[in-house]
């Protein structure tokens, strides 16, 4: 049987987080500090640590791979991007934007898979060599019920790759533009994570992002046709990482909702009730790594389907 939610998810404990300067170029919710770099790393595995307790407290089955000093990685501690699972006993591996975040693979992930008979390995990495990107479960937001990928298209979202996803795994494309304002101009969002997040019985979604009137429609109807009840968020909340959540489900089949300490704060009591009619909101506080690392909550996991 398919498995649409997971209660196994794999995180990597950090031993060098930092602000990555290759990265930032096209992430501008990155934010650099006159912090050292050892209190940086502290207070990061401080808030790894805590957000693991948080989720295995609440019966989520959580594997940590502890992080290594060398190759230099500050990124680790987003794997959800470079490579991604699915119930078909498949796992891609995922070309990267960044020269330094291509270091992060690692066989290790082998390790956790409780299936790895007749594994299937789709290697997408390769296409590096030809700057063509697409960031796994950051680029990608999948429905996996529905078989249905958003993919906001960007410098880490390339659209030929998203075609050749879309079909080695049998997913319908819906591919749109989304931005954010920097400086008085729109820039491309980054990763579609950032603005949207898809459950099985709601979506977050920022259509405010989507300045395209045809591509916002073209969304918001994907999303109402499998009777997703519609959470619109503002770009402020985008900016605080609402977008930034995603749907577990724990040991005893209830619906967890992972996102931010600061990303909650934000949430309007309406926004908060829609949610809490469906699932179980645990905020987790990852302020020093969304502030340095310009990722939050969802891209701190990557789920486990083999």
């Amino acid at each position: 049987m398919k498995k649409f939610k997971t209660d196994k998810i794999l995180m990597v404990r950090p031993i060098c987080f930092g602000y990555n300067e290759e990265t930032a170029i096209n992430n501008y919710y990155q934010k650099n500090s006159n912090k050292s770099a050892f209190e940086i790393q502290k207070q990061a595995l401080n808030e790894f640590d805590n957000m693991v307790e948080k989720l295995q407290n609440l019966g989520l089955n959580v594997k940590v791979l502890q992080d290594t000093k060398t190759p230099y990685t500050p990124d680790s501690i987003f794997p959800n991007n470079w490579f991604s699972t699915h119930s078909e006993n498949t796992v891609i591996l995922y070309p990267m934007f960044a020269k330094n975040r291509r270091l992060e693979r690692r066989e290790e992930i082998y390790d956790f898979f409780e299936n790895t008979n007749e594994l299937k390995i789709l290697d997408y990495s390769n296409l590096e060599n030809e700057n063509i990107f697409l960031e796994g479960t950051g680029s990608l937001v999948l429905d996996r019920k529905n078989k249905k990928a958003y993919c906001s298209l960007s410098e880490r979202a390339n659209e030929k790759l998203l075609d050749i996803f879309c079909e080695d795994m049998n997913f319908k494309k819906i591919a749109f533009h989304s931005y954010q304002t920097v400086n008085s101009e729109r820039k491309a969002i980054y990763h579609t994570n950032v603005m949207m997040a898809i459950a099985e019985n709601y979506a977050i979604v920022c259509a405010d992002a989507i300045d395209d009137i045809k591509e916002r429609e073209l969304v918001l109807k994907e999303l109402e046709k499998d009777k997703k009840e519609i959470i619109l968020i503002s770009e402020k909340q985008v900016e605080n990482f609402l977008g930034n959540a995603i749907e577990l489900i724990n040991r005893d089949n209830i619906s967890i909702l992972v996102m931010s300490a600061r990303a909650f704060k934000t949430l309007s009591l309406e926004q908060k009730n829609i949610i809490e009619k469906y699932s179980v909101i645990l905020p987790v506080d990852v302020s020093t790594i969304e502030e340095h690392g310009g990722g939050s909550a969802r891209c701190m996991i990557a789920e486990l389907y083999i």
